[in-house]
This record gives C-alpha cells, structure tokens and sequence, in this order.
C-alpha cells in the first residue's frame, strides 16, 4: 500500500489519519520531493481508471502557466503532471493494481 502524499495539504493528512485509524500504515511517497515520471503517471490513470484530467489539479497556477486546457489529451496533461507534479490531484492510495483519490479522504477507505 502507497500513499502519494503532501504533508501540506490538508486532505491529505486526513486520508493518512483515517488509514492508521484503521490500523494501516502505507508506505508514504511525498510525490513533490519524488515525482513520478510519465510511465508511472500511465500506470496510475490505468490503475485509477480515470481521465488524466481528473488526476489533476486544474486550478494551479501552472496549469494555466503551462497553456494547458480541460480539452487536452491524456498524453499532454500526463507529460505535464511529470514537469510539475503539483498538478497531481492527491491523496492517491495505491494498494496492487488498485488506486483511488482520496477526495474526499474517505474514498481511501474504499481500498482496505
């Protein structure tokens, strides 16, 4: 079990506190400081079964800075979430070939 996680956000740290409450500690991954390349970022839409828009956090800045659009396709805005993995939506939980985004925390629960 993997947690992409950020400390600074707040549901994140909230979807960490429900999974110990539960008893469970994943392995924690600060994405930010260990950002996943792009087949990563591949494998994680596929394990989400998600448009790589909903993987992203479309109102950062970087968004718009980096001239990205809603009507991109999947390959620019996995490339861009690569660049700049503050675009990556989180909390993501990983448990095997499973993921799911902890928004809100509680979808995290989904995968225990």
């Amino acid at each position: 079990m993997i947690l992409w996680h950020n400390p600074r956000c707040s549901k994140s740290r909230q979807a960490l506190a429900l999974l110990q409450e539960k008893g469970v500690e994943p392995e924690i991954r600060k994405y930010l400081e260990d950002a996943p390349g792009y087949d990563e970022l591949k494998a994680a839409q596929t394990a989400l079964g998600l448009p790589a828009l909903d993987m992203m956090r479309t109102k950062e800045a970087a968004f718009r800075e980096m001239g990205l659009s809603k009507d991109a396709d999947d390959e620019t805005l996995l490339r861009a979430m690569a660049r700049e993995p503050k675009l990556i939506e989180r909390p993501v939980l990983f448990v095997g070939d499973r993921a799911v985004i902890g928004r809100p925390p509680e979808k995290v629960l989904e995968l225990l």
